[in-house]
């Protein structure tokens, strides 16, 4: 008996999935690598919302004309990219792929996308969805032809990192278009035991935060997709939501026995998506924030940065991280071939270390042992921070605790209502 490739592709492609499902159990023992921060080896095996579509034959999709809203992170266990395996399938109509910042296939740079183009690998339409909104991106949906919209691509826990808010923007456009939506689960990678640092105020909305969410909000994509529609969205988007299986909050990403594939040009590996919910911040500043490196996020400088910054850094004291005086040369980006001094971040203890109150303390620290810091003229901090009081109070000398104090009220209010949308233990 002869199989057409569509159909081999289909079968093993079912194969990866029951495969996952039969194995990846909430107690079964994990191939992951040991985690560099602790030493500890993953201990868990996670099935990922696709994985239990997939094992539930698509029973969601079923009748549905498909579009897909992903990036290279929407993979399999066996890191198969799901628009291949479904468009493989005989039990799913997938018509339509559409591609968020970086591209579907990944090919774009920070603040870049790929256009619109047919996919050589499987003849599919690609739209571009990147600052796309409202009307404009639910007539792309309309055009497409698409019944339901799949979204799945794995955040890294950030309020400024766009891919939740593609997702935002989907379920707004998806309500004028009268579409469906279904998000598929991944990991929050840093865990999703506690939100972190300030929230954001509505007079600062941009595409790096839309919504009064905390800068590293503890939330899964899926979790995230329940509040947006139950708090913030003017009309509730058709939402099914696939949960994960053997996924703790409390889980890092190398206990789920997931491979990672890096979201983003600078999103490199999980030790990137540990510290840039504070480090990111630097973007806002004259320093450079390690791209260009093989460790953006974690390399931080500026031309005469010298040991200094590492010593006022290191004496503040802060739990879990170490700093190492640093010299690098950016590739790209800011001091583009130049030599440049500042600081390596190395978390010894991922459990102690809070990402936002230490990306505040290397704001301050920089700011006093360097005399030519400076914010970007256009105070994109504000947009980071979601507020200018970050900058102000650490221009009017505050200290950490100072700076961290005063989202204090506003992050308490927002983890009550955060908490009534959370889905796992």
């Amino acid at each position: 008996m002869s199989l057409s490739r569509r159909a081999l592709l289909a079968a093993t492609g079912a194969a990866g999935a029951a495969g996952a499902a039969g194995t990846l159990g909430a107690a079964a023992p994990s191939a992951a690598a040991p985690s560099a921060a602790t030493g500890r080896p993953g201990q868990f095996r996670v099935r990922t919302g696709f994985d239990r579509l997939a094992a539930d034959g698509y029973a969601l999709l079923a009748g549905q004309k498909v579009g897909v809203v992903t990036n290279p992170t929407g993979v399999t266990s066996d890191v198969r990219h799901i628009v291949d395996v479904m468009h493989a399938d005989d039990r799913v109509n997938l018509v339509a792929v559409f591609g968020p910042e970086h591209g579907f296939r990944g090919t774009a740079q920070a603040g870049g996308s790929q256009g619109r183009y047919d996919d050589p690998a499987t003849g599919l339409p690609v739209y571009d969805t990147y600052l796309k909104s409202g009307q404009p991106l639910a007539d792309i949906f309309t055009a497409s032809g698409v019944d339901t919209i799949v979204f799945d691509i794995q955040d890294v826990g950030a309020r400024f990192y766009t891919y939740i808010w593609t997702l935002y923007d989907c379920m707004v456009a998806a309500v004028l278009a009268g579409k469906r939506l279904v998000v598929l689960d991944r990991p929050n990678p840093v865990t999703g035991r506690a939100a972190l640092g300030p929230v954001l105020d509505k007079a600062f909305a941009t595409f790096v935060g839309r919504e009064p969410i905390a800068q590293a909000h503890g939330m899964t994509v899926c979790e995230l997709a329940r509040l947006f529609n139950g708090e913030f969205l003017s009309r509730p988007v058709a939402l099914e939501t696939v949960k994960m299986s053997g996924w703790r909050r409390g889980d890092f990403f190398d206990r789920t026995g997931l491979p990672w594939v890096p979201p983003s040009p600078n999103m490199p590996t999980p030790d990137t998506a540990l510290v840039y919910s504070g480090t990111c911040l630097f973007e806002g500043t004259n320093l450079s924030e390690g791209r260009g490196t093989t460790r953006p996020f974690e390399l931080l400088g500026a031309e005469g940065i010298d040991r200094r910054w590492a010593e006022t850094a290191n004496a503040a004291g802060l739990p879990g991280v170490h700093f190492r005086e640093a010299y690098f040369a950016p590739t790209f980006s800011k001091f583009q071939g130049k030599t440049i001094g500042g600081v390596q971040l190395h978390v010894h203890d991922r459990d102690a270390y809070d990402p936002v109150r230490t990306g505040i303390a290397l704001l301050i620290t920089a700011k006093r042992s360097w005399s030519g810091f400076a914010w970007r003229a256009d105070n994109w901090i504000d947009k980071l921070t979601g507020n200018t009081r970050v900058r102000t109070m650490i221009n009017a000398g505050a200290g950490t605790d100072e700076v961290v104090g005063a989202w204090r009220s506003d992050l308490a209010a927002f983890d009550s209502v955060r908490r009534e949308y959370l889905l796992y233990r």
